[in-house]
């Protein structure tokens, strides 16, 4: 193999090489190797459009478990929804650590689409209930598709209801998404309507103020709280994040980033001790995870440079087995004219 040889992979590439059952297992294992220790991650850093339309996101890290670095760089745009453009959109940049080598250029799409949904996965298999099977969806777009493909992975489903602040994008993901997966799944014109006994709950909107009210919630629910990722933006009110048992993706994350968090903690309704722990710790041992059926528990998700890294490393390595991809040099060679390099 060429030293200097860069792989790129298409949104096709990646969705065909990263099967959420696979990366189910692939987010289990990054989170317990964060939790030990085995990554480094600063904050994202974030550059908002100047007419707030949307951001720029840079997230960077270091994989120690498998030797990798690189960064996600992302444009989020929520206006896009309803359009031909995923609001996500931009590339990972998968290197190796000795030399320092580009090894790969992955679509940012449909790494953020499965990886997310997988680590929602992964938490709902530590925190809900084991007979939990009925889910309210919160949102119609790419990350409700996702989640419902997750969710059905790892809790047999009963019921599944969905809600969008657009009807009619609700009713198609409900004969789409039913179609496809064979099931019987409600589009309803209320979110409380969708969440009414709900066991299984989703979070996955743009929503910059709350979706979801914790009166709503049933005892024994569990909440995937995804779409909000800024301090100053939430999807749960105060009294959804008060009632439950609170886990994070990471707690420095969320201690600088998550809104469903700070939000309440400004207000006084809950003390920083409300946050039990990381999900890594939970499937380390190291910190209880539910203690009870009656329990509501919240997994708040913000998304972590790791997740991207562990998923690209895991695509990498199947599309060099499979010859999949399309490979070219970039660079990373001195200039033979002059040895020394340009300093």
């Amino acid at each position: 193999m060429n030293p200097h040889e860069v792989l790129i992979l298409s949104q096709q590439d990646v969705t065909a090489l990263l099967p959420m059952q696979e990366c189910i297992e692939v987010m289990a294992e990054a989170l317990g190797a964060l939790s030990r220790g085995e990554a480094h991650l600063p904050l994202r850093s974030l550059v908002p459009y100047p007419d707030g339309r949307g951001l720029l996101a840079v997230m960077p890290g270091f994989y120690d478990a498998v030797g990798a670095l690189g960064a996600k760089v992302i444009t989020v745009v929520s206006g896009n929804e309803g359009t031909a453009f995923d609001s996500h959109q931009g590339a990972v940049l998968l290197f190796e650590a000795r030399h320092g080598s580009l090894r790969a250029i992955l679509d940012g799409s449909a790494i953020t689409a499965i990886r997310t949904a997988a680590v929602s996965a992964v938490a709902t298999r530590a925190l809900a209930r084991p007979d939990a099977g009925d889910l309210a969806l919160l949102g119609s777009g790419v990350q409700a598709a996702r989640h419902l493909e997750a969710m059905k992975l790892v809790r047999r489903l009963r019921r599944v209801r969905v809600w969008s602040r657009d009807p009619e994008h609700a009713r198609r993901f409900a004969a789409r998404e039913g179609a496809r997966h064979g099931l019987a799944i409600e589009a309803v014109p209320d979110a409380r309507e969708a969440v009414a006994g709900a066991d299984l709950v989703c979070t996955v909107t743009s929503s910059r103020t709350p979706v979801l009210a914790g009166a709503w919630l049933s005892p024994g629910a569990h909440v995937n709280a995804v779409g909000a990722a800024l301090a100053a933006a939430r999807e749960l009110d105060t009294e959804a994040v008060r009632r439950a048992r609170l886990f994070v993706d990471r707690r420095e994350s969320a201690e600088g980033e998550a809104g469903d968090y700070l939000i309440p903690l400004a207000e006084g309704a809950i003390t920083p001790d409300h946050l039990r722990g990381e999900l890594g710790e939970v499937l380390l041992g190291r910190v209880p995870g539910r203690t009870s059926a009656d329990e509501i528990t919240v997994f708040k998700s913000l998304g972590l440079a790791i997740e991207d890294l562990a998923a690209a490393e895991h695509v990498n390595a199947r599309a060099r087995a499979t010859g999949r991809g399309l490979r070219v040099e970039l660079g990373g060679l001195r200039d033979a004219a002059a040895p020394g390099g340009a300093g």
